[in-house]
């Protein structure tokens, strides 16, 4: 995202007058493919001083939006990361845009989660074409991966071909502008494409009859299969010689769509009625979507926006609307749910490492506003007087768990209003604080996501913070039923206490919870005291008897006692009913219970069975497979411990070559194994 700090040296930002003007487009692919080197590329291609950063890049960990001015045309490019534990970013990219440039190694293979990303574009109808880099290494091989990319994406042609010099990409030659004769089979299979999609059926019968079509037919059908999303051209880049760029923006500036054809997201009212009248029109209410969300310590928070409907300007009063809790069935801590409303503070349009003051923002437009105190990521900017909420992108649920504990009483200080900060940059990131273990937990999308929070901690809020294994929250429970007797008598001069309770406990079902019942007869307790042994029983349940995690699933049933007319007293009866559970507890009366989870893992085939062998190793239970919607994948559910998946989300990915993914659910409690057992009690002793 752009540095808040304007440049004097930038050029005026783009104005586009109309959503027509607008092409928003994302740059998609796994890391290591090159996408930002392209970004740069493009962008000095437009701007210009622009200069690209040199030599490698280093993993990038968020979205970077330039908005560009290209003959005529806005064009608001985004790049997105492509590290796996930062697909928050890579989504909101997604919904940002209308159109996606998927970047290919030629040195590499095409991943699965390329594919499936390739199909998430598909299932809205996002237009897309796929820039194949590295052309010049070892490995590399155009033809095959034209071949690769048509095997898994579809219909995709190369619309250009390389032109190699001593092993580095010299130039690109067009195949229906250039001289293609040493790759006539191409431009054919091109052609073919073409008019497989043309709307003019006889170009197919003088294609067949011999007859050279006229090539400016043949661009402008090209183009409007491109913009339909239903052709996807293929260009071999060499970025840093400048190779393909020209031919790239060609495409993004006269074949990508505009916003006013573009899929919009769901929209709702703040009572969750569907809004079915917004539309890509300037002269429309307003229904705006916080993509990013950023803070400054100069300006404050800066906040990236997407405009789908109306107009966007400096001092306008906006409502602001978060309900992330309607959308993902649960309340998020951290985003709770908000309705205000709120004036709108300086407007910019992005260039990377600084950006342009503007007036005002139309519709299909993507600008930066400064000062909005209450907006966070995926939360939407409407009229005052029509409040909307736009759906927020799929949202990746974090799974890798880890606590958190600050240095220093400093840092203590100052860590929740900094988890606050970034919690409502980052809805990828969840936070808990575990009553049970005592711990602030982050929940997180993997080790690299975590160890960017930690460095934002440490490096944007002077919080320091250790990470420590995350403890699951165990519980006790009775295995068979034992009968006690709890004594509390003390005298000390004065009123004394005292309070004698006999009482038995038994296990109850699992999930059952806790159960008082009175059996005294004769009045041996008095019935004001009969209370207080409940409460002081279940007050020490809940405290743990054996290893300090609450008692759960038992009966306590009050079964005689004693009492004195002046030292009894409440109490001292709830004392005597705490000292008989203590009396009862006991490694031979007493065992603890784990949590276990539901998990639905999907994978592909190829590796269902170093999956099921690690879930084994987990202790896991596999409850059942079946197929998943697309080809060559199951989903697996079984019965995981809790305790057993800490790290899951990092060897899910090791085992399943980055393909797996998972759900979990609580499901129930079950016995700890007796081994597990003796070792916590070893260690809490």
């Amino acid at each position: 995202m752009a540095r808040p700090t304007g440049r004097q040296d930038l050029p005026a930002a783009p104005d586009p007058t109309t959503p027509q003007d607008i092409r928003n487009v994302v740059l998609v692919g796994p890391g290591g493919a090159g996408k930002t080197t392209l970004f740069d590329h493009l962008v000095a291609a437009r701007i210009p001083g622009h200069r690209p950063r040199e030599g490698e890049h280093e993993r990038s960990t968020s979205l970077t939006t330039a908005a560009l001015e290209s003959n005529g045309v806005t064009v608001n490019l985004i790049d997105t990361p492509g590290f796996p534990d930062f697909i928050g970013e890579l989504r909101a990219g997604l919904r940002a845009a209308d159109a996606a440039v998927f970047v290919i190694s030629a040195a590499d293979e095409i991943d699965r989660p390329v594919s499936l990303l390739w199909r998430e574009c598909a299932s809205v109808g996002m237009p897309r074409a796929v820039v194949v880099t590295h052309l010049d290494q070892p490995r590399a091989d155009f033809a095959q991966t034209v071949g690769t990319c048509r095997r898994i994406f579809g219909d995709a042609q190369a619309t250009h071909w390389p032109v190699l010099q001593d092993g580095d990409v010299s130039s690109i030659t067009g195949l229906l502008t250039g001289a293609a004769e040493e790759h006539a089979d191409a431009r054919g299979a091109l052609i073919e494409s073409i008019i497989e999609e043309s709307e003019d059926a006889s170009l197919l019968d003088r294609y067949l009859e011999g007859e050279q079509l006229d090539t400016d037919t043949l661009i402008a059908d090209l183009r409007t299969a491109i913009n339909r999303g239903t052709f996807f051209p293929i260009v071999p880049v060499a970025p840093r010689r400048d190779v393909g760029i020209a031919e790239l923006l060609s495409i993004i500036e006269n074949a990508f769509p505009d916003p006013t054809v573009s899929w919009l997201p769901p929209v709702h009212t703040p009572a969750g009625a569907p809004v079915k009248d917004v539309a890509c029109d300037v002269d429309a209410p307003l229904v705006a979507q916080v993509i990013k969300t950023s803070t400054d310590p100069y300006v404050g928070r800066l906040s990236l926006v997407r405009v789908f409907s109306g107009r966007l300007e400096v001092d306008q009063s906006v409502h602001v609307s978060g309900h992330m809790g309607d959308f993902v069935g649960h309340d998020v801590e951290g985003h709770d749910a908000h309705d205000e409303d709120e004036r709108v503070g300086p407007l910019a349009s992005p260039l990377v490492d600084g950006h342009r003051p503007i007036s005002h923002g139309i519709a299909g437009d993507i600008v930066l506003v400064s000062k909005l105190t209450r907006a966070e990521t995926s939360d939407t900017l409407s009229s005052t007087d029509r409040p909307a909420v736009v759906a927020p992108w799929l949202l990746p649920e974090p799974q890798l768990p880890v606590a958190i504990r600050p240095a220093t009483k400093s840092d203590e200080d100052k860590l929740a209003a900094a988890l606050q900060r970034i919690a409502a940059e980052d809805v990828t990131v969840r936070m808990e604080h575990a009553a049970d273990t005592d711990q602030m937990v982050l929940w997180t999308m993997g080790q690299a996501h975590l160890d960017d929070l930690i460095g934002q901690l440490a490096d944007r809020y002077g919080v320091t913070v250790t990470a420590e294994p995350h403890r699951t929250a165990l519980r006790e429970t009775f295995v068979r039923k034992v009968s006690v007797q709890g004594r509390h008598v003390k005298q000390s001069g004065g009123h004394g206490q005292y309070a004698v309770c006999q009482i038995e406990v038994e296990p109850l079902p699992r999930g059952a919870g806790f159960e008082f019942v009175d059996k005294v007869v004769g009045g041996a307790v008095p019935r004001q005291f009969i209370p207080s042994v409940e409460k002081g029983a279940r007050a020490q349940l809940e405290k743990g008897l054996l290893t300090g995690h609450p008692v759960v699933d038992v009966r306590v049933t009050l079964v005689d006692g004693k009492a004195h007319s002046v030292d009894s007293s409440d109490v001292a009866f709830q004392t005597a009913a705490a000292l008989a559970l203590k009396e009862a507890a006991n490694e031979s009366t007493m065992a603890l219970l784990e949590p276990i989870d539901s998990v639905a893992i999907t994978t592909a085939d190829e590796y269902l069975g170093s999956v099921m062998s690690d879930l084994r190793g987990r202790r896991g239970q596999v409850v059942g497979t079946e197929p998943a919607e697309e080809q060559g994948w199951t989903i697996v559910r079984a019965e995981v411990p809790s305790s057993e998946l800490s790290r899951y989300p990092i060897d899910l990915r090791s085992v399943s070559h980055g393909t797996g993914s998972f759900t979990r659910e609580p499901l129930r409690h079950d016995l700890l194994p007796p081994d597990k057992v003796k070792a916590l009690l070893s260690s809490t002793t």
